[in-house]
């Protein structure tokens, strides 16, 4: 991979992670694109997933630091209640990501016909929340598990984190900018395990697969930071003026095409 290409890639990465358009859908059409080579992927995945979790911490910065003190506090307060959902929503995740791990990792072969149909799918329920009424509810225990399925069903290639996970809160009735901040919070933890893991295969891969540069990296590190900041604060305003609907379309473009060309 040149740093031409971990540009390219760390720009998508960061605008898609938190956009409603599937990260890994769109990296997926990316390495098909520019022909990068499975070993580079698994390296580079892990840095520009660190790169976009470095991203929510900084916007959301103010919040986890409360949560934390919160918590600290050892009573039952708000934030002890906030943490306890997020939680309960990794537990979907989290249960899929270790019981089919293999069965995960071959969805993501460059399946331009999977990648597709799923983000027809996102299109599909970023258009259905575009049209709930506003509500000023805050996120449940039962709406974080559901979130959290969402999340879980996000695994999938295509099928966007943020979109299924927002789009899921929405059409439970909760509050527009408390969904999309739990949104972006509960993903943490996930990305970073996911982040650990992959660090694990990729040490145990032979010496001469691994060929990507130490300045590609770095530029797709700081590449995913910068847009993923721009993106995650720019998501909220989306969400809060209800803009999902322009999402659903472009969605919905991009699948069909991804489709056509598999």
């Amino acid at each position: 991979m040149t740093w031409v290409e971990a540009l390219i890639l760390g720009i998508i990465q960061g605008l898609t992670e938190f956009l409603p358009v599937s990260s890994s859908g769109h990296l997926e059409i990316g390495n098909v694109l520019l022909g990068v080579q499975d070993s580079d992927n698994l390296l580079f995945a892990i840095v520009v997933h660190g790169a976009t979790a470095l991203s929510t911490i900084m916007v959301f910065r103010q919040e986890i630091i409360d949560i934390f003190r919160g918590v600290l506090q050892f009573t039952c307060n708000d934030s002890w209640k906030y943490a306890i959902k997020m939680i309960i929503s990794l537990l979907p995740v989290m249960l899929i990501g270790l019981m089919f791990k293999d069965t995960i990792e071959s969805f993501f072969t460059g399946n331009l016909l999977l990648v597709g149909s799923m983000l027809i799918v996102t299109s599909l329920l970023l258009l259905f929340s575009s049209f709930k009424k506003a509500h000023d509810g805050e996120v449940s225990y039962v709406g974080a598990l559901v979130m959290g399925l969402a999340q879980a069903f996000a695994i999938l290639p295509g099928i966007s984190r943020s979109g299924a996970t927002i789009a899921t809160g929405l059409l439970l009735g909760f509050d527009k900018a408390k969904v999309t901040q739990f949104s972006f919070l509960m993903v943490l933890v996930p990305i970073l395990g996911a982040s650990l893991l992959q660090l694990k295969d990729y040490l145990e891969l032979p010496d001469s697969t691994q060929s990507i540069s130490g300045f590609a990296l770095v530029v797709g590190f700081v590449a995913a930071f910068v847009s993923g900041y721009i993106a995650c604060r720019w998501m909220l305003t989306i969400v809060r003026k209800g803009k999902l609907v322009y999402f659903a379309i472009y969605c919905g473009i991009a699948g069909i095409v991804a489709i056509v060309f598999s």
